[in-house]
């Protein structure tokens, strides 16, 4: 018990310090994290968006996809990149693998079908909703788009928390494709791994607060938004 309040502490000072090896691990999560979801935000609202206004054959086959790739296993996500990017993969020439490119690129496909998804839903609850104001005002599609996407920014908001949520915690695509190599592709949730694997549970620790406090912030923003939007929509009915 005495060991494990002195990592604890230790943990807290390396956090409070701001411990350089701390950050480094910590600045590279957040940057692929950032990035992946940027990503999935410039592919995703779109897509969600074209699915729920559009009436095309295969839409409702294209639907249950994107629910059913919400569940997909990180380490399937990891596996087929590393396929895809390893010496004998078709993409292999680019030398992708082991770095924080390969590692931004399972972020990113594990996180647009969560975002494309969510999107889809929101926008056609507010298409259902707009969609004879919008016809009667001769709407063109790029005003339409805005206008929906205008009135569904919290829900919208919510949806790019979830994402990243979902890519702050994730540990087994980013082992795979990343290799956690020290000073190039650790990341907080593999280093966790490692260090805990090592027995150095003070580091591990401290990337578990930070972990933690950031899926906290994550989390009490999402609900935050949500109960923004539901007191929102729900004012001019109180009139």
């Amino acid at each position: 018990m005495s060991e494990f309040a002195s990592a604890l502490q230790t943990a807290f000072a390396m956090v409070v310090a701001f411990d350089p090896g701390l950050m480094e691990i910590v600045g590279l999560s957040l940057q692929v994290n950032f990035i992946a979801v940027g990503a999935a935000i410039l592919f995703g609202f779109p897509l969600g968006a074209a699915i729920a206004i559009f009436r095309f054959p295969g839409r409702k086959v294209l639907s249950i996809f994107l629910n059913a790739l919400m569940g997909m296993p990180p380490v399937v996500v990891g596996l087929i990149v590393y396929l895809l990017l390893s010496r004998a993969g078709p993409f292999g020439v680019l030398g992708l693998l082991f770095t924080p490119t390969a590692m931004i690129i399972a972020q990113f496909l594990l996180i647009l079908p969560i975002i494309a998804a969510l999107t889809r839903q929101t926008m056609e609850d507010l298409w259902t909703e707009y969609r004879e104001q919008l016809r009667s005002l001769d709407a063109t599609l790029p005003q339409t788009l805005t206008t929906l996407l205008w009135e569904g920014r919290f829900s919208l908001s919510t949806t790019v928390l979830a994402g990243f949520g979902r890519a702050s915690g994730e540990v087994g695509a980013v082992m795979i494709v990343g290799g956690n190599i020290d000073h190039l592709t650790r990341v907080m949730t593999t280093a966790i791994a490692l260090e805990v694997s090592k027995g150095d549970l003070s580091l591990a620790l401290g990337l578990g607060i930070i972990l933690i406090t950031l899926s906290v912030c994550v989390s009490g923003a999402a609900a935050l938004m949500n109960e923004f939007a539901r007191r929102r929509h729900q004012a001019p009915m109180g009139l």
